[in-house]
């Protein structure tokens, strides 16, 4: 290991991962609380919607070690973490099935939400798409799905505190300032500018169609003819 610093996480990579950290915190409780929280659980949704759409854009147009060919484990990967032989920066190999397992776990609550209806009041923006019926598996699906991403939340965070207090190892640094005092590599290169701007007006579009306001509005309903007295 030397003693190179290096730049690891670009800003938007940065940006994204804290947004990220306080929306899901904000959806959990939003959707843990209920009631009159639910329609604002339903907007947090179409941000989360917003910043996933953006990850997955800058995991091919992003710099090096956010790029998904950078860091996307492969058996072999795998293999030599455990046997303590692999070398790299940014996320490694165990680390990278927990990005993917959360991005996976958000897309289907991401999907399953915007379709979803709570049985008093809210529906989701997409709701008219499916119906009622397929709806209300899906609400179901979004809630044990949720669960789910708890769990894993737990387990991501539980892996920083293990890599702080046994390897020594300060994970959130390099996430706050984008660069590793210790590094065993190169800096990051690309993400620039045109990257940033393709990947965010991807995910306006992705909020958009999210957020159905696509969609034709609803027909009014029948009229009501009254008795002519």
């Amino acid at each position: 290991m030397s003693d190179i610093r290096i730049r690891v996480w670009d800003l938007p990579t940065r940006i994204f991962h804290w947004a990220l950290v306080l929306a899901v915190v904000a959806a959990i409780i939003s959707g843990q609380l209920g009631g009159n929280l639910i329609e604002v659980h339903g907007k947090i949704g179409l941000g989360i919607v917003g910043l996933v759409v953006f990850r997955l854009v800058w995991g091919f147009v992003g710099s090096t070690y956010a790029r998904f060919v950078q860091f996307v484990p492969t058996p072999a990967r795998i293999r030599a973490y455990l046997k303590g032989d692999w070398r790299g920066e940014g996320h490694n190999p165990l680390g990278a099935l927990s990005v993917l397992g959360l991005l996976a776990l958000l897309l289907c609550q991401l999907l399953t939400g915007l379709v979803a209806n709570d049985d008093i009041a809210f529906r989701g923006p997409l709701f008219d798409l499916v119906g009622e019926a397929l709806s209300n598996r899906l609400t179901g699906l979004h809630h044990k799905v949720g669960d789910l991403l708890i769990g894993l939340i737990v387990l991501h965070v539980a892996a920083i505190v293990f890599y702080v207090r046994f390897r020594k190892q300060n994970l959130v640094k390099p996430m706050l300032t984008g660069w590793k005092e210790d590094g065993d590599g190169v800096s990051a290169k690309g993400g620039g500018i045109v990257a940033v701007v393709v990947a965010v007006l991807l995910a306006g579009l992705a909020i958009y169609a999210a957020s159905g306001a696509w969609m034709p509005p609803p027909p009014p309903p029948p009229a009501v003819s009254t008795p002519n007295w």
